[in-house]
């Protein structure tokens, strides 16, 4: 399947398809769409593919997928065993909890999450992301995939004890620079298999931490796009992060907390890998 990738080359920001070998660089040769968002949004994700390489990974820097989405949307406490992970007795929500997280607050596959000075609670939170391709407004469930263009991977990395800072909210947790990742690429979405039963995994430093499959989702894809689009206009190029499983460092007795020289792999079936080692800020 085609996979589509956003970067930084001789200081200018471009996208294209990633193939063995390389970049084929379509911005490049279409000034028309000088982003990936802007693909997206034209409908027009069908009119690139693969070919030979412009250049290698040596010669640019890999950004996120898309790169200055409208909104980006995190969905908490998606997964059963992760509800019971936080020993409230309380039973599953009966709407999905959303917070927003802001595109800086990401960086790219092969780029290192950056655990700040003020705290060394930095987590992992492996998820499978997708991204919006038609504008919608209180999108009814059977109609969420035809909003859908593609699907990613993230890490929805979080600095635990900022998140519990104030009364209501995990803003400060969640948005600091670098923290978490997306990538390597957003693939097309084609059909509901893509989504609705694959098997999500996370590994540090090569030990499994998190496995789980999308089909024990509290809500689903669609569910999730439904919601959301009650209250909020989706439009192109928007990203929604559909939850984590249960077996993130902050649920193990003790806490681990991620360290300089980690590395965490999320991996989902038919998206790929999506790689980060830690650094120090």
């Amino acid at each position: 399947m085609t996979r589509f990738v956003s970067f930084v080359r001789n200081g200018r920001p471009g996208w294209g398809v990633e193939v063995a070998g390389g970049v084929v660089d379509h911005g490049a040769r279409n000034p028309a769409f000088p982003t990936l968002r802007s693909v997206i949004e034209a409908g027009a994700l069908a009119r690139f593919g693969e070919g030979a390489p412009d250049f290698d990974w040596d010669a640019a820097d890999r950004t996120i997928p898309v790169t200055n989405p409208e909104k980006i949307i995190c969905v908490g406490v998606n997964f059963p065993d992760r509800n019971a992970e936080y020993r409230d007795g309380q039973a599953a929500p009966p709407n999905p909890s959303l917070f927003v997280r802001f595109p800086r607050s990401f960086t790219a596959h092969g780029a290192p999450l950056i655990r700040p000075p003020e705290s060394p609670q930095l987590d992992y939170e492996g998820e499978v992301a997708i991204v919006i391709g038609r504008p919608g407004r209180r999108i009814a469930e059977r109609d969420a995939y035809a909003h859908v263009a593609g699907v990613t991977l993230a890490n929805e990395g979080t600095i635990r004890d900022w998140v519990r800072h104030a009364k209501f909210n995990v803003t400060q947790g969640k948005n600091w620079d670098r923290s978490g990742s997306i990538g390597p690429w957003m693939l097309p979405f084609a059909n509901p298999a893509q989504l609705d039963d694959i098997r999500l995994t996370t590994t540090v430093n090569g030990a499994l931490r998190q496995d789980d499959r999308t089909s024990r989702m509290i809500f689903t894809f669609r569910r999730i796009v439904a919601y959301i689009s009650t209250f909020a206009t989706l439009v192109p190029g928007d990203v929604i992060l559909c939850g984590t499983p249960a077996g993130a460092g902050a649920r193990s007795d003790p806490p681990v907390w991620l360290k300089p020289g980690d590395t965490v792999t999320v991996a989902a079936e038919g998206i790929g890998e999506l790689t980060n080692g830690v650094a120090e800020e």
